[in-house]
């Protein structure tokens, strides 16, 4: 079954995002449906993915448990299927998750361990990521001396995520939250880099968010880890000077990129080649991260 969006009528729906469609289960609780719409450039693309939702579920739920001891989550362990109606639990099974209701923060926490990406443009340009100054000559995809907190906003649909410095996040949350933010955001990457390395995929960037309850607890929330989020490559041919091989989006923003676009919506289609492709990339990232071990 693909889903390119969630039509679910027994609960009110808050909002559809890039991927993601939200519905208010009760006071306490929130339905997260993970569709198979792909973004890339902040643009929502016509061609879903086959599956892709159920693959990010599977591997954000993984992280969200295997990391649980660094920081709350947002996960209920309440069954999706209970929370809808009988004739509704197909669009839910395998791609949903009911979630606490917590308040997000405004930013996103991007760590990156990688010079690629916008971080590569930055340094080619100024010899900085962010603001950052790095070490000089370093080299495309080069691994750098330490993983780099490099927060962002978070951009509605259709516009992009801008970077943002440090003191701009503590002026946005708080001095103390920031620090709480980025030393969380570091210590999930660090650990998640060195599982991932294990079983063969670098992680050379990624991104959470995060939110509070009432408390004022953080927790992570959203998504984890997954090939929407994160920039993973294969370990055996990795190779420093050249963009790595994907099992991520990249592989279709590598493709967007040959095309005469503009970046803005609407979105050019995809052909079956890159869907396909894309399929198995990210089938594969979730085979070698989760199949391969019962931990």
């Amino acid at each position: 079954m693909v889903l390119s969006e969630s039509s679910i009528t027994s609960l009110p729906l808050i909002n559809r995002g890039k991927v993601r469609d939200l519905y208010s289960v009760d006071d306490d609780h929130l339905l997260i449906v993970t569709t198979d719409r792909l973004s890339a450039f902040d643009v929502i693309l016509p061609d879903p993915i086959p599956g892709k939702g159920e693959v990010l579920t599977a591997l954000a739920n993984f992280w969200f448990n295997k990391l649980a001891e660094v920081i709350p989550n947002q996960l209920t362990g309440i069954d999706p299927e209970t929370v809808v109606s009988p004739t509704e639990r197909d669009q839910v099974r395998g791609r949903a998750i009911v979630v606490k209701r917590l308040k997000p923060l405004p930013i996103e926490a991007v760590v990156r361990g990688y010079l690629i990406g916008s971080g590569w443009k930055d340094y080619q340009a100024t010899g900085k990521v962010c603001g950052i100054a790095l070490p000089a000559d370093m080299q495309m995809a080069q691994q750098l001396p330490e993983p780099l907190f490099t927060p962002s906003t978070k951009a509605e649909i259709g516009t992009h995520d801008e970077n943002i410095d440090y003191a701009t996040v503590e002026k946005t949350i708080g001095v103390a939250l920031a620090a709480q933010v980025r030393d969380a955001a570091l210590r999930l990457y660090r650990e998640a880099a060195e599982y991932a390395l294990e079983r063969g995929i670098i992680i050379a960037d990624t991104k959470f968010e995060f939110g509070l309850d009432n408390a004022g607890v953080l927790h992570l929330i959203d998504e984890a880890l997954t090939p929407d989020s994160s920039r993973f490559w294969p370990a055996d041919t990795y190779k420093i000077g050249t963009s790595p091989p994907s099992f991520d989006k990249q592989f279709v923003r590598d493709y967007l990129e040959t095309l005469d676009w503009n970046k803005k919506a609407p979105g050019p289609r995809l052909n079956i080649r890159v869907i396909d492709k894309t399929t198995a990339k990210y089938r594969e990232a979730l085979t070698r991260l989760v199949s391969s071990t019962s931990s």
